[in-house]
């Protein structure tokens, strides 16, 4: 089957909303272009909406999330800061060696994968932490971590928020819930390929920014002023045009949608696709209350060869699934309903072909 045709169903990336191939198929601007860069503002300002956030310092970091984890790290991480991580799975792993490579003091606060934090856990870690650091929609299991008591209960600390999955799929509230920093990737539930790193820092951790960041290219005091309207654009890199516009489109169909309403079919689609599972007698691997409606782990059944099931989806019906990470690998599968791929109608096809390809 063309890949065109295919079904992403996986971790990531989705498929894409039309309106963001449309953008691709536009010709190419300049990254200095007045043109782009009132497209840029443009961006920022709908990152703003979708985040739920007045921050001036929201931008587009041009990599892709794991660019938007690291630029958070290094821009608020020295040698012996205090930093309290979550950790349940892949992404809190990532956060403590990023922050263990940046010289701070890591303090883990862990759960056993497939189950959620427990907020008073991560508040009561440190006597006085500079940071907590917390995945809001674990993607290597599925499960959705509790955000709002940890910004009513941060005291003086900062609380970095990794929203990739989450963000455009999910409530996400940056400035209700107290996030003082948060990042995602745009090839989830805002619809676009994987290359930017959408970014929100609100003004107690821009009052924070170490010095002289470790990284030169992610270092927000250098590229800060890109995320500023009417600012002089100072010059520091060649800003990847045509994705940004592509985010620009991705965001616009989301907003033309509602959030609201993009939150309730990710949900709708969740609650039909968990039902579908449980109907073919199969285990979802996420805590109950804590399942993520847009990201699905499935425990695979005993003496079931889990890749030649996606391998079966993939070639015979276009579908394509993602395997266990780390060390879920082989245990599960992860499903993604996500942007675009989030109808019922695709989660409707997945189980159909689901229950031709197991034994």
């Amino acid at each position: 089957m063309p890949r065109s045709d295919r079904i992403l169903m996986g971790p990531g990336p989705c498929n894409p909303y039309p309106e963001v191939a449309e953008a691709f198929a536009r010709p190419l601007l300049g990254h200095l272009d007045p043109t782009f860069l009132a497209l840029l503002d443009e961006t920022c300002d709908r990152l703003r909406t979708v985040f739920e956030t007045a921050n001036e310092l929201t931008l587009p970091i041009s990599g892709t999330g794991s660019a938007g984890m690291e630029a958070a790290f290094v821009n608020l991480v020295e040698p012996g800061t205090v930093v309290v991580v979550g950790v349940n799975g892949v992404f809190g792993e990532r956060m403590c060696d990023v922050a263990d490579r940046c010289g701070a003091k890591v303090v883990r606060v862990e759960a056993d994968w497939g189950r959620a934090l427990d907020p008073g856990a991560l508040l009561d870690a440190h006597a006085a932490p500079d940071l907590i650091a917390v995945v809001h929609a674990e993607t290597s299991t599925g499960v959705a971590n509790d955000i709002e008591p940890l910004g009513a209960g941060k005291g003086d600390a900062l609380l970095l928020v990794d929203c990739v999955t989450s963000l455009g799929g999910m409530p996400v509230r940056v400035d209700d819930w107290g996030v003082d920093i948060a990042y995602s990737g745009t090839q989830k539930c805002l619809g676009v390929p994987p290359g930017l790193a959408p970014l929100t820092v609100g003004e107690r951790a821009r009052a924070r920014l170490v010095e002289r960041s470790p990284s030169w290219y992610l270092d927000l005091r250098m590229i800060g002023d890109y995320a500023v309207e009417g600012s002089a654009r100072r010059y520091h890199h060649t800003a990847p045009t045509a994705m940004i516009a592509a985010l620009h489109a991705g965001l616009g169909h989301v907003l033309d949608e509602g959030l609201e309403a993009a939150w309730a079919r990710h949900a709708e689609c969740g609650r039909l696709l968990h039902e579908g599972l449980a109907d073919l007698g199969l285990t979802l691997f996420a805590e109950a209350g804590h399942c993520l409606p847009n990201l699905t782990t499935v425990v695979v059944p005993d003496g079931v060869d889990e890749a030649a099931v996606r391998r079966r989806l993939l070639e015979r019906h276009g579908i394509e699934i993602g395997a266990g990470a780390g060390p879920l690998a082989g245990r599960v599968w992860r499903i993604g309903c996500m942007g675009h791929t989030a109808r019922p109608r695709n989660v409707t096809l997945l189980l159909a072909a689901l229950a031709e390809a197991l034994p």
